[in-house]
């Protein structure tokens, strides 16, 4: 961290969130506590103040587990495994928790057994919205209207809506299931006819595929999903009507005629970008309205073409006009509540959405992972991680848009609409930067800054702003790419400085940096650090974080034997 800040956990994997909540001991691990703790790998994250500044909501996605850290290598006996099984089920999902502090611009402290305290979990009902609700690709013999799912799962980045709910995206579902993976759906999904990771489909059938009955519940997952952080009694809701893909997250932002945009990307090699125009108009302070806006509108993919694409060679050299830059159309997959996809209908380009945007050529990217919209311009950022296979093995080819080969350390979109028209099928595109590090002799490019002025990074993931307009990046791969730690890097995307990259915080080995909060009115900052010490074992501990007890106290019962992911919050001292 910069000189001047500190940093102390605020919530730990494990921290007991209710009244009845047992302590939190890795060598007694249960899924009844797992169930009262706070989950495992936290990503997206956010705090919601009160007017006052004292108390406020923390929302968090857990994403997924990482075993080999949590157990010893083998379980001793078949019950044992599926306990195991069960812990892992009861650490994903989603954490809601209150916070309380004594004034503003201090540290906060969880509540324990608050009344909006909450867990949501693979046990937690969810109603499904919008156009493919009810669609026969969405039935099972548990669902026999195709109305309602079990839980959530692969919860990612997200975004917090202007009427105060939190949107989650469910990225890589496709892991969980056991499938036959022979149709084009299937494949296309990353289903396969092996055995899964976590070995669910062994407890419950609704996880393998194959059985009778459950063809389609891996159809059920893979979507936006919404939940209201003031009423822990809600039923959490998946809006189909933003299609089904590996969701990284949704950001909205409200156009000027009313209409809300949702901005989402496709976290895998060469798919897509999309965009989602409600069919009805935000309302001012009328929340219960609000929350239905995301049921129905239309929804488009990306495609991109750039100034000078036959300058393109996949070096990552700048063309001669010195930037990156281009137009774009938005497609549409659904207008109007109908499908624009010839011999697609409504409901299989919203199950089916990448098919779809396979079928109207949308431009294959390199990971998008969050798009977030600048509150202050209203541009839009796109974080592409990376995309080792750009350009190998036949993959597609560099595009100016997408302009390295095996492109290792990813780049950020910036997207202008046209004439600042959120709503509208047309918009300009520039790269903000080409990420690396300069000193490495790396092809970079930031924004038109002197790249001998940067801090290097690499592999952007999470975004978000602080007031004055400063783009605030958390990377995710960096030791695979510059060799440093993730971390946590502000950039002015505007004036004279534009392009400036500027490192704030570096997270521990193996870890990866998600959700970040920039609450820069109070000079603070949280991040979620996902799976410290994952390269380790339980016996091999690569990092004690958060609570660093000495290495000769560990493993004794009831110390602490390894790392615990956590959100973290950094504050002026």
């Amino acid at each position: 961290m910069p000189e001047g800040f500190e940093w102390a956990p605020l919530l730990r994997w494990g921290d007991p969130l209710f009244r009845n909540s047992p302590e939190f001991d890795f060598g007694h691990q249960t899924p009844q506590a797992q169930a009262l703790q706070f989950g495992y790998n936290n990503d997206y994250t956010d705090i919601i103040r009160s007017r006052n500044g004292k108390k406020a909501v923390l929302v968090c996605n857990h994403e997924y587990v990482n075993p080999q850290i949590m157990f010893p290598a083998a379980p001793a006996n078949a019950a044992e495994e599926r306990q195991r099984r069960n812990i892992f089920r009861n650490a994903i999902g989603l954490s809601v928790v209150e916070l309380k502090r004594e004034e503003r611009g201090r540290p906060w402290d969880y509540v324990r057994g608050a009344r909006k305290n909450r867990r949501i979990t693979l046990d937690t009902e969810f109603e499904l919205t919008g156009p493919a609700a009810g669609s026969d690709l969405l039935k099972t013999r548990r669902d026999r209207r195709g109305r309602y799912v079990e839980g959530t799962l692969g919860n990612c980045s997200g975004g917090t809506t202007p009427w105060g709910t939190i949107l989650s995206g469910e990225e890589n579902f496709n892991g969980y299931f056991r499938a036959t993976g022979t149709s084009p759906e299937e494949r296309r999904y990353g289903l396969e006819d092996k055995a899964t990771g976590m070995g669910w489909e062994h407890e419950d059938p609704r996880f393998d595929a194959r059985a009778t009955g459950f063809a389609n519940e891996p159809h059920r997952f893979g979507y936006i999903v919404e939940i209201d952080p003031e009423d822990p009694r809600s039923t959490p809701v998946k809006h189909t009507s933003l299609g089904r893909f590996k969701h990284e997250g949704a950001n909205v932002i409200v156009a000027d005629d009313g209409h809300v945009v949702a901005y989402m990307g496709d976290d895998e090699r060469f798919d897509y970008l999309y965009k989602f125009v409600s069919k009805d108009i935000y309302r001012k302070n009328d929340r219960r309205h609000n929350m239905t806006l995301l049921n129905e509108g239309d929804l488009y993919v990306a495609r991109f073409s750039g100034t000078s694409d036959g300058e393109i060679d996949g070096s990552g050299r700048v063309p001669a006009d010195g930037t990156f830059d281009g137009s774009g159309r938005w497609i549409p997959l659904v207008q109007g509540g109908r499908s624009t996809v010839e011999g697609m209908a409504v409901d299989q380009v919203l199950v089916f959405t990448r098919l779809a945007a396979d079928r109207v050529g949308a431009t294959k990217m390199d990971r998008c992972e969050d798009v977030e919209p600048s509150p202050g311009s209203g541009k839009i950022y796109v974080a592409c991680t990376n995309n080792s296979q750009r350009g190998v093995d036949g993959q597609a080819t560099a595009d100016e848009a997408n302009p390295r080969t095996e492109n290792r350390d990813g780049h950020i979109v910036e997207i202008t609409e046209h004439r600042g028209d959120h709503t509208s099928t047309r918009f300009t595109w520039d790269l903000l930067m080409l990420c690396g590090d300069p000193s490495q002799g790396d092809a970079t490019y930031f924004g038109g800054f002197p790249v001998d002025q940067v801090s290097p990074i690499s592999c952007p993931d999470n975004l978000a702003f602080d007031t004055d307009g400063n783009l605030w990046i958390s990377t995710d791969g960096a030791p695979d790419g510059i060799g440093y730690n993730d971390g946590l890097f502000k950039v002015a995307v505007e004036g004279r400085n534009r392009g400036q990259v500027a490192q704030f915080l570096s997270v521990p080995r193996d870890a990866e940096t998600c959700g970040p909060v920039i609450h820069d009115d109070e000079a603070m900052v949280f991040v979620a650090v996902q799976h410290p010490g994952e390269e380790g074992s339980y016996t091999d501990i690569r990092s004690a974080f958060p609570d660093y007890v000495p290495s000769e106290a560990r493993p004794g019962d009831g110390e602490v034997r390894g790392p615990r992911p956590s959100i973290v919050q950094v504050y002026r001292t």
